[in-house]
């Protein structure tokens, strides 16, 4: 079991605070010989496979890196463009490595974005006046457990989807927010949090939770 990150949004919809604790190794690198036996296509300034899968290598798994070198989107390590590179027979045999997509912090901003409208729908939505809004969304691979203050402030947490122990987790987490950014005297509400005692103390709290430890008092 495991938690995979943690993300806070002012009531604004801004993205104050996000952290990635643990992300599943699911990259496969392998050499290849000319002509290459699949199909890339450029997607979101990425180049992705479109068609051909195989050997642990997915439909939209994106190319990371050439012969062990990192790519930035669609160029080279570099500069030189990716398809171009590899529609090249003199460039082979090469090792590629394919991965899911890293997402930019850019990305991470506008998906927190997103998620504070749907949160917001979803309390419009609700039959019942005084909604909390999404609390819970379920996938075959994580859940995405969200929590909001009486403020506005939401601690959202994606998680294995057999973790335990997340609506204690998420309070855990309010609490620290508490003591250490909004005690601290250099801390602006609804700003980003750059606190190293947050960091160090949200940290452990994730290490408690995925060890099914209890937060007692004072822990």
């Amino acid at each position: 079991m495991a938690i995979f990150s943690v993300y806070v949004v002012n009531k604004a919809g801004g993205l104050i605070y996000q952290l990635d604790h643990y992300a599943p190794r699911a990259d496969t690198e392998k050499t290849f010989s000319f002509p290459l036996d699949l199909v890339l296509r450029p997607h979101d300034e990425r180049i992705v496979v479109a068609f051909g899968q195989r050997d642990g290598i997915r439909v939209g798994h994106a190319v990371l890196a050439i012969n062990g070198a990192e790519v930035n989107g669609r160029f080279t390590a570099d500069g030189k463009d990716v398809l171009e590179f590899l529609g090249n027979p003199a460039n082979y045999p090469v090792s590629i490595r394919f991965g899911r997509h890293r997402l930019s912090s850019n990305e991470k901003l506008m998906l927190a974005s997103m998620f504070h409208s749907l949160f917001a729908i979803g309390s419009q939505l609700s039959p019942e006046v005084g909604s909390s809004g999404i609390e819970m969304l379920e996938t075959d691979t994580f859940k995405l457990h969200c929590f909001q203050t009486l403020t506005g402030i939401k601690f959202m947490v994606l998680a294995d989807p057999r973790q335990t122990g997340i609506d204690a987790l998420l309070r855990k987490i309010y609490e620290i927010y508490s003591d250490f950014a909004l005690k601290n005297p250099f801390y602006s509400l609804e700003m980003p949090i750059r606190c190293e005692l947050f960091d160090q103390n949200l940290k452990l709290a994730l290490e408690v939770a995925e060890k099914a430890g209890p937060f007692g008092p004072g822990s």
